[in-house]
Order: structure tokens, then sequence, then C-alpha cells
């Protein structure tokens, strides 16, 4: 049995279907049994529960082989980060008291960093938040998510796609959430190991090449277009978060385009992913037409 968190999402859900499909048995945390009822009919165990909710953490951890656990994403975040905060203090409670046989945690790339991240900067407590546990623990430090230009399905159409990578032909960690779940289950499956492990998830593209690969999906020419930085907070709104509370994600992207996100941090591993760009897009076509 393996707990994953997050199951209603790109990260968690992928992983939850990798490991369904080596017969594993999977058990999730969820808040709203009626957004799981598809997981449910799957076989899943499902324990009702909050994020911050340590004694139910807890008790989804019960004989657990392993966990996988990440942070519910906070795109405008208080000054402390007392979302992130709150969700870390609970988990490690939690953690603390049932140590699985491993951990698995979704963290970033840039979250060996301790300032001027922005978004990140919540991961980056993640870490430092389980560095206690005895729990042996793989952080996995994933790059930017393929699944991010999914809007350009439906705006392309124009010929160009706005990004917030600047210049678009400078390459960055880029990856598809699928390949995530697939690491993840393979780490929650697969050799033991001891202490603490940092692998780096993903590959060097470039958003112009992201952006062919969606031209290609689309049978237009398309190219990205780089969001002038004066720009980005409108933008940043436009996509829902709230006007005022656009910093941490303006500073986040600063961070990327500074070459904060790109591979080769020491002391880390590394694990490329396998799906491009082109097959996100036709998963994400083929999903809405079913």
């Amino acid at each position: 049995m393996f707990l994953v968190m997050g199951i209603t999402g790109n990260v968690g859900g992928a992983t939850a279907r990798h490991l369904l499909a080596q017969g594993k048995k999977v058990r999730a945390l969820v808040r709203d049994r009626e957004k799981t009822v598809d997981w449910a009919n799957q076989g899943v165990e499902l324990v009702d529960g909050d994020w911050n909710d340590s004694a139910a953490i807890e008790q989804a951890l019960k004989g657990v082989e392993g966990a996988f656990v990440m942070l519910p994403p906070v795109w405008a975040p208080s000054p402390d980060y007392k979302e992130a905060k709150g969700v870390i203090a609970s988990y490690v409670e939690a953690l603390a008291k049932a140590a699985p046989p491993r951990v698995v945690a979704l963290s970033s790339m840039g979250a060996d960093r301790t300032t001027g991240h922005g978004v990140i900067m919540a991961l980056s407590l993640l870490e430092q938040g389980f560095r206690d546990l005895i729990s042996p623990i793989a952080f996995v430090r994933a790059g930017g998510f393929f699944e991010n230009f999914l809007f350009g399905l439906q705006v392309a159409q124009s010929g160009t796609l706005p990004v917030f990578y600047n210049p678009t032909n400078r390459k960055s960690t880029m990856v598809a959430t699928d390949d995530i779940g697939a690491q993840f289950a393979t780490l929650l499956t697969g050799p033991a190991w001891s202490g603490q492990r940092f692998i780096e998830m993903g590959s060097m593209v470039t958003a112009d090449e992201v952006v062919a690969q969606l031209g290609e999906f689309l049978n237009l020419d398309v190219k990205a277009l780089a969001i002038p930085r004066a720009g980005w907070a409108q933008a940043l709104e436009q996509f829902g978060i709230p006007k005022d509370r656009t910093g941490p994600a303006e500073e986040m992207y600063e961070a990327v385009n500074a070459g904060w996100m790109d591979l080769g941090v020491d002391g880390t591993e590394h694990v490329a992913g396998t799906t491009t760009a082109r097959d996100v897009f036709a998963a994400a076509q083929n999903a809405m037409t079913e």
C-alpha cells in the first residue's frame, strides 16, 4: 500500500496511475469524495482528511510501504508563506510519528536556494522542514511543466503564444507531469536507499522548441512571444492571480530567466523525461474530445 497525496492533481494523479499499473495498492487523503469517485472505482482506498490535519495524515500513513507528498500549489502566498509552513508542520508531525519506510516529495528546480525565487520558496521550506525526519526521503526537483503551455491549444490560433521565458531561445529545465509520476512510482517500488536524495527531473528545452511542437500538433505556424517585463503582472492576473499579489510568481519567472532552474546542482542525481511537449498536447486534446 502506498499513500498518494494530491491525487486529484496532475502529479499526484500520474503517480497513482503508474502505481496502479504496477498492480500496487494506493491510498489517498481526500477532502471531497465526489471529486475522487473515479479513483475509488479503480480501487483506491480513500481516507477523509485535509493537508493541515496531521492526525488524518498519520492515519493515512499507517501500514504503507511508502508515501508521495507534495504541497498544494499557492500562486499568491502570504509574505511569510504561512500556507506552506502549515502543511509542512502537519507533514512533519505525521511523518515523525508514522515513520514510513520511504518518502518521496515533489520539489522544484531552484529549491536549493533560499531566497530570490518567489513561489519556489515554499519548496525550499519543504526540503528544509524534512531534514530531520528518520525516513529515507527522495526530493524530486522538477522542471517547469509542459502542461503550463496547454492554454496554447486555445489561444495559438493567432500565430503567437505569449510566454514569460525571455529570451525565448534560452534553454530551461522542463518536463511532463506523467514522467514525474512515473519517476515517483519507480522510487516508491524500486530499490531501497538511506538518507536523503535530490533528483533533478527534466531536460533543457527552450520555449521556442515547445511552441514549435505546439504548432506542429495544430498544423499551424506558431511562435513564442516573450511578454514584456512591464506586462507580467497584468498577464499573471489573466491567469487568475489576484491583483497586487503577483510578486512571488514574477520573482519565480525572473529566477527562471536568470538560469536558476538549470540542471547540474552539486549533490543531485538527474533523470530526463521521455514524454515530449507534443505528447502532452496530444493527450490533452484527446482528453477534451473523449
